[in-house]
């Protein structure tokens, strides 16, 4: 009969070839437990702005956890990949999803296809950025921004300063929006439905509709502006910045900075794990990468010159000039909640 000394030393092989196989990582970030040697994310975040994020975290990981980044049918637009989630829920493909379009995470939070998670925030982090049940972080935020053609506005105090003035009939075919059915538009309009009500918001949102020029999309938006087709539009920071950086006329104006007014609202990026990840481990120390100070740094730098959120990050986005800005307070559940009987509605303004 062999030893048990003997099988002790067949099990410890046995190991090391699981390891030399891949089968499973011991090196974790931080700590000595065992980890998967994968993560799969579904992102709909551009590809230059996520690949050098997730290469630092695959460095900080000691090369040990690979992160490899799917999206359904070569797009990376929200609604779509939340179909897909939806759609794999009995048979998960992804741990971890990052979305840069609000609505669509607390979609599946309310599906209940997020695991809650323990998130390592600093004291302070703002609760408009987090989720009640802790099934979604917020962070690097986009803010919603009035970008203005600086030659057919030639002095600042022409500038328009608040969102509500996309209504005023002085302005008449000269602004822009983008249909507020997607993107962080219909996030916007979901806000202004749960700060007004719905009766009101529909009467301004009519309004709108009979006196801006309405585009698909925020970066349609900003290109309108940028070429002189309208003075001035509401847009994302992201989408205004790029015309700044290729020199475009344009200006940028975070608009209802009043006492009385709501402040310029922000739509934060949001990261979750996925119910039954299949590699939640490894999920959870990405999720717990994404929402430090340092991932935020670097999509400040980036193209898009996010806002951070954390108030330890040190870099400061280009979008941003030497005066405050106040940001809007919002409840991102409350307004997703009415938001699937408020966007037929809309859609009739909006067709």
């Amino acid at each position: 009969m062999r030893s048990e000394a003997w099988r002790d030393q067949q099990i410890i092989a046995a190991i090391v070839l699981l390891i030399a196989a891949g089968s499973f990582s011991i090196a974790c970030v931080g700590c000595a437990k065992p980890v998967e040697s994968t993560v799969v994310v579904y992102s709909t975040v551009d590809k230059g702005s996520s690949a050098p994020i997730f290469s630092a975290f695959h460095r900080k990981a000691g090369g040990a956890i690979q992160p490899t980044v799917m999206s359904d049918r070569n797009t990376n637009q929200a609604g779509e990949l939340v179909d897909q989630i939806i759609a794999e829920k009995d048979q998960p493909v992804a741990d971890v999803l990052w979305n840069d379009e609000i609505l669509q995470t607390i979609r599946l939070q309310k599906l209940g296809l997020l695991e809650r998670h323990s998130w390592n925030l600093e004291a302070g982090y703002p609760i408009d950025m987090q989720s009640k049940d802790g099934t979604w972080c917020g962070f690097a935020a986009r803010a919603r921004v009035l970008l203005v053609n600086t030659r057919q506005l030639t002095d600042p105090i022409d500038y328009p300063k608040t969102v509500d003035e996309l209504a005023d009939p002085k302005w008449k075919q000269k602004c822009g929006i983008a249909s507020p059915l997607l993107g962080t538009t219909a996030t916007h309009a979901a806000v202004i439905r749960d700060m007004r009500g719905e009766a009101a918001a529909l009467a301004w949102f009519k309004a709108v509709a009979e006196n801006a020029v309405v585009y698909p999309t925020n970066q349609s938006v900003a290109i309108a502006v940028a070429t002189g087709k309208v003075a001035w539009g509401l847009t994302d920071s992201d989408a205004a910045i790029t015309e700044l950086d290729d020199d475009r006329p344009v200006a940028i104006v975070f608009p209802d900075q009043a006492t009385e007014a709501p402040g310029t609202l922000r739509i934060p990026n949001t990261v979750a794990i996925l119910k039954g990840a299949p590699h939640p481990i490894a999920a959870a120390m990405l999720v717990d990468y994404l929402v430090t100070p340092q991932t935020e740094d670097r999509l400040a730098m980036g193209n898009g010159a996010q806002l951070p959120i954390s108030r330890l990050a040190e870099q400061r986005p280009r979008t941003l000039t030497d005066e405050p800005v106040r940001w809007m307070r919002v409840d991102f559940e409350s307004a997703a909640s009415n938001w699937e009987s408020f966007a037929p509605q809309l859609l009739q303004l909006f067709p």
